[in-house]
């Protein structure tokens, strides 16, 4: 049982990464620019983007700052 949860939370990362990486290129952002806004490092964010981790909720609403939307956006997919 624990690894569907595993695989779940793993496609979970992933969407949420990838929302990132439309947002920011939405906003015509490079990842050392939104990482500068939203406090956490670029090698942080990369990871984030590319689904590899996953991460807390307050970087998730230190990134909906700096991409000037709300938290419930960024699940939004």
């Amino acid at each position: 049982m624990g690894r569907k949860t595993f695989k779940y939370d793993k496609i979970l990362a992933k969407k949420f990464g990838s929302k990132i990486a439309y947002l920011r290129k939405d906003k015509n952002l490079t990842q050392d620019e939104l990482s500068f806004m939203a406090k956490i490092s670029p090698s942080y964010l990369s990871s984030i983007e590319r689904g590899i981790t996953d991460t807390t909720i307050s970087t998730a609403k230190k990134l909906a700052k700096a991409l000037q939307t709300d938290l419930p956006n960024l699940f939004k997919y």
